[in-house]
């Protein structure tokens, strides 16, 4: 083979030279599309607390429960998964929180009521709180069940952020979903309950507001519907409080830290530190379990004091859950669509 020119050796080495760096430009562009195009980290989800897992818990000792289903009734119109807010920026990307709303077909604008699930603040999803939603909806009143960041995602205050922001959207948007923005009550269950109660009792608290979706909008809500859950974390009756380190509780958990480590948290979401002269009428709707009355007296004390309307109904022989399970559930949505009647009807 012929040894090239010396021209020829140069153009040589230069093309070499020019592919080399082509192969790196193309190279970088694509890992920098690549990176670009990375996921984020799924969300973190704790599926632990469901219908299914609970039922079997529950028949163990009451064989003759059985679950409440979610069945749309005539008369009732719905919309699943309505975004209520969306999160720019969260360490999952952008993040959207929905809700599934049901509202009766009669014309004319309805009281409305938000719904909490339970789960500890760490598991459960709006889709259990959708047969009572359903069945109150019948009676007339539009209902939301609302979906909210859970500790394994993001810590206290978070959920109660994206709660005060499902209120203000759905003030916002009053007209479209024949709502009387007036008349906006929220209810919840367990953790809900808590949650409920605090949302309930802090419209205007700076700090529990957030600046999540129709800012400007008031949280506020005309009545408080809680079932069984916790009022006041320092209570002797709330045993979570005591929480071993090693073995976090659901409030730890929610909070990032026990009682001991990190008491203010604890007392600042207690609901039971904001009951005053402006606090909405409350139902109390209780299992058998002492331990989810923790601080309800305290806070009817302090209604009565103020001459505010509370009422409380404590079904005997009832497990924690049991919202979720006939012969119970129809009794629960009859106690509440009663209380939203005589508070808005």
């Amino acid at each position: 083979m012929a040894i090239p020119s010396d021209n020829l050796k140069t153009n040589y080495l230069q093309m070499k030279k020019n592919t080399i760096i082509l192969l790196w430009v193309i190279f970088l562009i694509v890992n920098l599309t690549l990176s670009a195009q990375q996921p984020f980290p799924p969300i973190p989800r704790d599926t632990s607390y469901n219908v299914s897992r609970v039922y079997r818990q529950v028949k163990a000792d009451f064989p003759y429960a059985s679950p409440a289903r979610d069945l749309l009734p005539s008369g009732v119109t719905e919309s699943r998964n309505v975004v209520y807010a969306t999160l720019p920026d969260t360490p999952f990307g952008k993040r959207d929180l929905h809700m599934d709303v049901f509202r009766p077909e009669k014309p004319g604008n309805c009281p409305a009521l938000v719904m909490v699930h339970g789960g500890g603040w760490r598991s459960g999803d709006k889709a259990m709180q959708v047969p009572m939603a359903q069945q109150i909806a019948a009676h007339g009143y539009v209902t939301a069940c609302v979906e909210y960041r859970l500790s394994p995602e993001a810590l206290y205050p978070a959920a109660v952020h994206d709660i005060k922001a499902a209120i203000r959207f759905l003030r916002a948007n009053a007209a479209a979903y024949s709502i009387n923005p007036g008349q906006i009550a929220i209810s919840g269950c367990s953790a809900g309950g808590q949650l409920a109660a605090l949302v309930g009792m802090t419209s205007g608290v700076a700090k529990l507001e957030g600046n999540e979706g129709s800012n400007g909008v008031s949280s506020g809500v005309q009545a408080i519907i809680d079932i069984d859950g916790v009022l006041d974390f320092t209570d002797p009756n709330e045993s979570g409080k005591d929480d071993d380190p090693a073995r976090p509780s659901a409030g730890a958990w929610w909070f990032g830290a026990t009682f001991k480590q990190a008491p203010e948290k604890w007392i600042e979401a207690s609901p039971v530190q904001y009951v005053g002269k402006a606090s909405p009428p409350i139902l109390f709707i209780n299992s058998a379990l002492p331990r989810f009355h923790a601080g309800r007296d305290s806070v009817i004390a302090i209604l009565d004091q103020h001459q505010i309307y509370s009422e409380v109904h404590t079904i005997p022989g009832t497990p924690h859950p049991f919202w979720l399970f006939h012969p119970w559930f129809g009794q629960t949505v009859s106690y509440m669509v009663a209380f939203l009647d005589k508070q808005f009807k």
